[in-house]
């Protein structure tokens, strides 16, 4: 049975508040560097940031690989550290400010004094991390408004499913019909039901973002799990067969290929 332990500033190991595992949380002190006059406001990116520097033809090819790993860091909003070798040495230290990395995700939390401030307190399971990025963002904003408002929690998942079909390769646009054609490529007739249940789909449809005001918290919870399906499914699963496919040696794969076709050996 996993061990429970709250997220403590007494302790150096705890349930994290990022991944739920019970492990190591490694504390870091926070340093200070007052902006300059010629740049005096965070640099905050957006996704138009990233398209240009995606299509900008001047960059050599490496340079722009890393370059769009560091804007996708900077774009999950969340803390991460990088490392700066040509920074004058800093000496303006932030009291009660803390950061916590934990062992198991390698993600960070931000402390205040002795309270946890970032994330913040979530609800429901944890997303798919085969999820794109920007489906993961708002999943995890659905899990920290769960409690406090069910009905936004359930607009924000819709939402989620519908952005999710639209990454498979779907229209995007009707649920409804997105759902059946991904039930047709092999995700499971259960999900396509379940959905139905929680009123995404069928006659009593609701739109995506759109809020419902007889969604409680069970349905916000179902639709967590559901969305989390149909990514296992459609994502996750080939993703795993992919990889033990390609660990076969290459004959192995190319008598299996020969085999598909119909080629005899």
């Amino acid at each position: 049975m996993t061990k429970i332990v709250a997220p403590s500033t007494k302790e150096t190991a705890f349930c994290c508040p990022h991944c739920g595992a019970y492990t190591t949380q490694f504390w870091h002190k926070v340093y200070a560097v007052q902006l300059g006059d010629k740049n005096p406001h965070p640099f905050i990116p957006t996704e138009s940031d990233k398209d240009r520097l995606v299509h900008d033809r001047d960059i050599p090819p490496e340079q722009r690989t890393s370059l769009l790993e560091w804007m996708d860091r900077e774009l999950s909003g969340l803390v991460h550290l990088e490392y700066q070798n040509d920074t004058k040495y800093c000496n303006n230290q932030a009291n009660n400010l803390h950061l916590t990395q934990c062992y198991n995700c390698k993600k960070f939390a931000v402390w205040v004094y002795d309270r946890l401030l970032f994330p913040a307190s979530k609800t429901g399971v944890a997303p798919n991390p085969d999820l794109p990025a920007d489906i993961i963002r708002d999943f995890e904003e659905a899990r920290e408004i769960a409690d406090a408002s069910p009905r936004g929690s359930a607009a924000l998942l819709r939402l989620c499913i519908q952005k999710l079909c639209g990454f498979l390769g779907e229209k995007g646009k009707n649920i409804d019909e997105d759902i059946g054609s991904l039930v047709r490529k092999g995700l499971n007739p259960l999900v396509q039901q379940s959905l139905d249940v929680v009123r995404v789909i069928g006659n009593e449809a609701v739109h995506p973002g759109v809020i419902d005001i007889k969604d409680d918290r069970d349905t916000a919870l179902t639709l967590f799990q559901l969305t989390n399906a149909i990514a296992d499914q459609m994502i996750s699963h080939p993703k795993t067969v992919k990889a033990m496919y390609e660990k076969l040696p290459e004959a192995k794969r190319k008598a299996i290929e020969n085999r598909d076709k119909g080629v005899s050996i």
